[in-house]
């Protein structure tokens, strides 16, 4: 056998085993693809960031303890809401889950606070990583997240998308959803949550686990009252927040 006929081989075989294991990759994605129009009707069992949660705590040698209670949009204060949407994603009501506009006010909000920039992943793509992913920055995990968001957006409206995301991120350690937040942090429903409240349980959103309502540090505090002023800037479709 000559020399170019043994690459040639090689090659063949290379590019066989490598659509062999596409494919297999393939079929395990498939296999174990998140149901997208399942949520539409019913809310999840967990989360992924929920059982990262618990892992840690197991490997700590503790006992996980997550407080976390899903209620309806109905049942939660639009002024939570509103601070959620200013905070995370002022575009939320009018992308189609991408938008390179959160970029730019990532970066604006990141000099007004005088801190880095914080990610810009909008509300649709922070709810995928949250139920479905893990925060490492891998391509094949942005890869997923877009996917995800595609669905979602497709899928589910944008008062379904809302609603599942308040009932899911994280507000503090072991805290996740409005309702148990609301209920640890300030002793009542999440319907009942004023402006202020609520613009104490947003700023939380990018740091949960040192940032959330009793912290007095100045970043945290400065931010809340960012928020406020947003609030009442911020102009948003009313009825898409009830």
């Amino acid at each position: 056998m000559t020399a170019r006929r043994a690459r040639n081989l090689w090659l063949r075989r290379t590019i066989g085993l490598l659509a062999i294991v596409g494919v297999v990759w393939l079929a395990f994605e498939a296999a174990t693809w998140p149901s997208v129009r399942a949520l539409a009707t019913r809310p999840p069992r967990t989360t992924a960031f929920i059982e990262r949660y618990k892992a840690r705590e197991r490997d700590a040698g503790r006992t996980p303890r997550v407080e976390w209670r899903w209620v309806s949009s109905s049942a939660i204060s639009i002024h939570l809401k509103r601070a959620v949407v200013v905070a995370e994603d002022t575009d939320f009501f009018h992308h189609n889950g991408f938008a390179p506009k959160a970029i730019r006010e990532a970066v604006t909000q990141a000099l007004e606070e005088r801190r880095a920039p914080r990610g810009a992943s909008t509300i649709t793509q922070q709810l995928a990583k949250n139920l479905w992913l893990s925060p490492d920055r891998t391509v094949l995990r942005k890869a997923r997240e877009s996917v995800l968001t595609w669905q979602l957006e497709k899928t589910l409206s944008k008062r379904r998308i809302l609603e599942c995301y308040v009932n899911v991120v994280e507000f503090g350690p072991g805290v996740y959803g409005v309702e148990a937040a609301s209920r640890r942090y300030f002793g009542k429903p999440a319907a009942e949550l004023s402006a202020e409240e609520a613009a104490q349980l947003a700023a939380g959103l990018p740091r949960p686990r040192e940032w959330h309502p009793g912290v007095t540090t100045t970043g945290y505090r400065r931010y809340v009252d960012n928020i406020r002023r947003r609030m009442e800037r911020i102009e948003l479709p009313g009825r898409l927040l009830q």
